[in-house]
């Protein structure tokens, strides 16, 4: 046999490279409309780009402009306006709803051993008007820059800022603290607090107001001995440093800064906005007693939608408290907000419900519920991490959002009155399409395909009743990546291995094939599951699979039964088969595209990370004579001693089938169960050689669950290889890592698949 494909280090080096420039579309944002000397109008188009740097390994952000023409029915023209620049420093910025003013979130490094600074900048057409070293105030601690937690708005009258921060704590002292002598009886000596730490009274946010908003400080002083090593909870795996959110106030006028106060304590607040006229304040609440689960993914932690009066400091409960909510969008004309709605506990990831409330009638609407059975032709649900940050059309009826539809992702708008959706994408490319802004009915989208990156698109949104004519420009384009085929493939589970409660589901799988090369040779085929459980693969521009197509393989992408997209039912039927259901799902796969595709069966590996890593090694086990190489990322092996150390305990029991208590430990039949449901229950008919690559910080599946499997698997005998990535987490996205994964992972397979 002739091997298909013999490139040497240097030549992945070279197409990772390669591949690994093109950049990804991250944000984007119009300015206000202009008019030219004839007439015409136009707006300003800003976009952010992030791309891979392997020569500093880092990842770079950098933006670029483009300008449309536009009648407001039809787009004129558009086009790019000068080159791209590199953002150096930027973790948030916004602009003011006028457009003149924009909000610059700054970090800068410090002199020699001074730790890095935080800067809140604020811009206008011309120049930087203010510049307020957050650090320096010392009101409170980092600011949040995430997207769970973290926001930048603009009041309506522009004369203010609201951000999320970590609270300030005081200084902790030891016991054995050495002190100076006390030389008289100052605030500072007395460790009593500052006049200007006292309470303040931030103005009001335009004329005419009356009464202040009552705000506070960050912290007292003064802190008890002791205090240096007490445990601090935060939000778990990529929110290490979340602990204590607190909303802040940037008075632009004033130069000063303000806590505020009403926050019930046993919330977290993020999320927030400005209320409608300026009153107060819209943020999304999550409850951390008894203790905090981790968050990032996971949108079923109990939250709520509350209003604190800035007035008075009364905080008010908008929505439901046994549910939980996040992406509240205010509308336009500012008497809507719509926000998304899932179960508490159970699944991390869920079809979700849109739901709106009326600020002046107080009346809460279900919008778009849960959708049980996805169809074509029909609204398939809502399953989207978040509402893009502008999601409202100009009517301030309707609203844009993105969705998995089974194996890929397309464009709706939903008229929020009638409950009634529309497809702006079923006539458009297939692919998987994001919304990332729109404004005055102009809407910005993101495309790509799993053989073609990242372009960026514009539309304007027609009127009520004529959105399926939205005609999408390109704006961006990126050059499809030559060598690459890909199709989506159905399957139908054997009757004999149908759910009892949720029967006749079926399944998606995204196969790509190498197209160019000889013909008449048989590929190797490297099966990819996807993590989760409940995530999916969407038909979307893919790094790592995009590579091994380039290199050689065929690469096969697993959406199970238990992937969002294919609705609820399908979902539910995962929690209490994991190990079982996701594992034959992915076998019969494996067996069908070898049967009806020239493959070559003999040279079968896998590659999964987190539940995909789980279904990976359940694979090697369960079917041994399949699978010739294995390369897991963070892999979860052994759910029983993974309930202790993960930050989300509670994905151990809900997807063995068990309920979740915070007070309730495991009887002996439980973690019989726990054990019984792992890979770690087949290692001893592992025979296929594993590569594992595990991060350092990973807080979602700890490092010493590979461990235990690579462990286990020397003690056998099997040739398995350990890489271990100091300073990555869960996702081991860091530059490097993700670089060096990719060299080992194809050369693990190259060597153990005898191409």
């Amino acid at each position: 046999r002739v091997p298909q494909v013999q490139p040497r280090a240097e030549e992945l080096s070279e197409l990772y490279r390669e591949l690994s420039q093109h950049p990804g579309l991250s944000t984007a944002c119009l300015g206000p409309d202009l008019t030219t000397q004839y007439g015409g109008k136009y707006c300003s188009l800003y976009t952010e780009w992030l791309q891979r740097d392997l020569a500093r390994a880092e990842n770079i952000k950098f933006c670029r402009q483009y300008l449309i023409f536009h009648d407001g029915a039809s787009i004129v023209y558009s086009g790019p306006a000068g080159t791209c620049s590199e953002i150096k420093g930027e973790l948030l910025s916004r602009e003011s709803p006028s457009g003149t003013l924009k909000a610059v979130l700054r970090k800068v490094s410090g002199k020699e051993k001074e730790k890095e600074k935080q800067f809140l900048e604020v811009w206008d057409q011309n120049r930087k008007v203010k510049s307020i070293d957050l650090t320096a105030l010392d009101k409170h601690g980092s600011v949040y820059d995430d997207d769970q937690f973290g926001c930048l708005a603009w009041s309506h009258s522009e004369t203010h800022l609201l951000y999320v921060a970590e609270k300030k704590r005081p200084k902790a002292e030891s016991f054995f603290q050495s002190k100076a002598p006390e030389l008289g009886t100052s605030d500072e000596d007395t460790g009593h607090p500052k006049k200007e730490d006292a309470p303040v009274k931030v103005g009001p946010p335009h004329p005419g107001s009356d009464g202040g908003w009552l705000c506070g400080c960050g912290a007292d002083r003064a802190m008890p001995q002791g205090e240096q090593f007490v445990y601090q909870d935060d939000w778990g795996e990529t929110l290490s440093t979340r602990s204590v959110p607190v909303l802040c106030v940037l008075d632009i006028e004033g130069n000063s800064i303000s806590v505020l106060e009403g926050i019930p304590e046993h919330l977290s607040p993020g999320q927030a906005f400005w209320s409608p006229e300026d009153t107060g304040v819209v943020f999304v609440g999550w409850w951390h007693e008894p203790f905090r689960l981790g968050l990032r993914h996971c949108t079923n932690r109990r939250s709520a939608l509350f209003y604190v009066d800035l007035t008075g400091g009364k905080c008010e409960l908008l929505s439901e408290d046994t549910r939980a909510v996040w992406s509240p969008r205010l509308s336009p004309d500012g008497c809507r907000i719509v926000y998304l709605e899932n179960n508490v506990l159970g699944p991390h990831q869920q079809c979700s419900r849109l739901r709106m409330y009326d600020w002046y009638t107080k009346h809460t609407s279900t919008v778009l519920d849960t959708v049980p059975r996805q169809a074509w032709g029909a609204f398939p649900g809502i399953y989207c991490g978040a509402l893009p940050g502008m999601c409202w059309a100009a009517d301030s009826r309707r609203i844009l959002l993105d969705t998995a539809q089974r194996s890929q992702q397309d464009v709706f708008v939903v008229d929020t009155a009638t409950g009634t959706t529309t497809s702006l994408t079923a006539d458009a490319p297939q692919g998987s399409w994001s919304v990332l802004t729109i404004n005055r009915d102009l809407l910005v989208a993101r495309f790509s395909t799993p053989s073609c990156p990242a372009m960026l698109k514009v539309a304007i949104l027609p009127i009520a009743g004529h959105e399926a004519q939205t005609q999408w420009i390109c704006l961006q384009d990126a050059p499809p990546v030559p060598g690459i085929s890909w199709n989506i493939r159905t399957l139908q589970p054997p009757p004999e291995q149908e759910h009892p409660q949720y029967g006749g589901l079926d399944f998606d799988a995204i196969l790509m094939r190498p197209s160019e090369g000889p013909t008449a040779q048989k590929p190797p085929l490297v099966v990819m599951p996807h993590g989760g459980p409940h995530t999916v693969f969407t038909a979307g521009w893919m790094l790592y699979p995009a590579a091994l197509c380039r290199v050689g393989f065929a690469v096969l992408l697993v959406n199970y039964r238990g992937s969002l997209g294919f609705g609820q039912d399908s979902v539910a039927s995962l929690p209490g088969n994991v190990g079982t259901q996701d594992v034959r799902d992915v076998q019969l796969c494996v067996e069908r595209v070898l049967q009806e595709e020239m493959l070559d069966a003999s040279r079968v590996a896998l590659v999964g990370g987190s539940h995909g890593g789980f279904l990976a090694c359940h694979l090697i086990g369960q079917f041994p004579d399949t699978y010739h190489a294995c390369v897991v990322r963070n892999p979860v092996v052994n759910i029983a001693s993974m309930v202790a150390s993960t930050d989300i305990p509670d994905w151990c029991l809900t997807e063995i089938g068990l309920p979740y208590k915070p007070d309730a430990l495991p009887d002996p039949a439980q973690w019989t169960e726990m054990l019984h449901k792992s890979p770690m229950r087949y290692v001893d008919q592992v025979r296929a050689p594993v590569l594992l690559m595990l991060g350092e910080d990973d807080r979602r599946v700890p490092p010493k669950q590979g461990l235990e499997y690579y462990r286990a698997l020397k003690a056998r005998g099997v040739p398995t290889r350990l890489l271990w990535y100091p300073g990555n987490n869960h996702a081991l996205a860091g530059v490097e890592a993700e670089a060096d994964g990719f060299m080992n992972m194809a050369l693990w397979l190259l060597k153990h698949l005898q191409c």
